[in-house]
């Protein structure tokens, strides 16, 4: 049960990450460029923005997997610690679009999904979504309940700018907290 516990931990830090941090400038691990390069060339035709669970589970693809994984023992700390992935990444983690995945299948296909651009649309998302909550209020920088809002005049706008600043290296901090414990 307390495997369990820290997969979702994770997963949940990890998201509160890509939503605060656009994912092409993020480093999740100290070899980040060494996964990434391996997995492209172990698995150059691998679709990582829908992932297909047979294409990470069936004997054939666990076949696979096995030597790309052994790479990393001794290198990532717990390779094969057990994550959830998410298999659509523009999606959050559910319980239809997760899956149970060893920790270094984890960082290497959502450092390919940073890198190659497919979560940010996350991050967009959340972005585009703070937006439009910023700017319900109108001129007056109103909320539907009439009350005065952030983020409605200049002012406004740099606080939440300085929000979203604290929010990232928030983010930051718990997921170099989590690396040390559960990752």
């Amino acid at each position: 049960m307390a495997w369990a516990m820290r997969a979702m931990q994770h997963a949940e830090i990890y998201y509160k990450l890509i939503s605060s941090v656009d994912p092409q400038f993020l480093k999740l691990t100290k070899v980040d460029d060494q996964i990434y390069s391996e997995f492209r060339e172990n698995f150059k035709n691998l679709r990582i923005d829908i992932l297909d669970p047979e294409e990470l589970k069936s004997e054939s693809a666990k076949e696979k997997w096995r030597p790309f994984c052994l790479k990393f023992d001794g290198i990532v700390e717990d390779f094969n610690y057990g994550t959830l992935l998410r298999l659509n990444c523009s999606q959050g983690y559910t319980e239809e679009n997760t899956i149970f995945a060893p920790r270094i299948q984890f960082f290497a296909i959502e450092i390919a999904r940073n890198r190659e651009g497919y979560n940010k649309a996350v991050y967009t998302g959340i972005k585009e979504k703070e937006e439009k909550e910023a700017s319900n209020g109108g001129d007056k920088g109103a909320n539907s309940r009439g009350e005065e809002e952030k983020g409605a005049n200049r002012e406004g706008e740099k606080e939440k700018t300085n929000e979203r600043e604290e929010k990232e290296k928030e983010a930051c901090k718990e997921i170099s907290k989590s690396s040390e414990t559960t990752m």
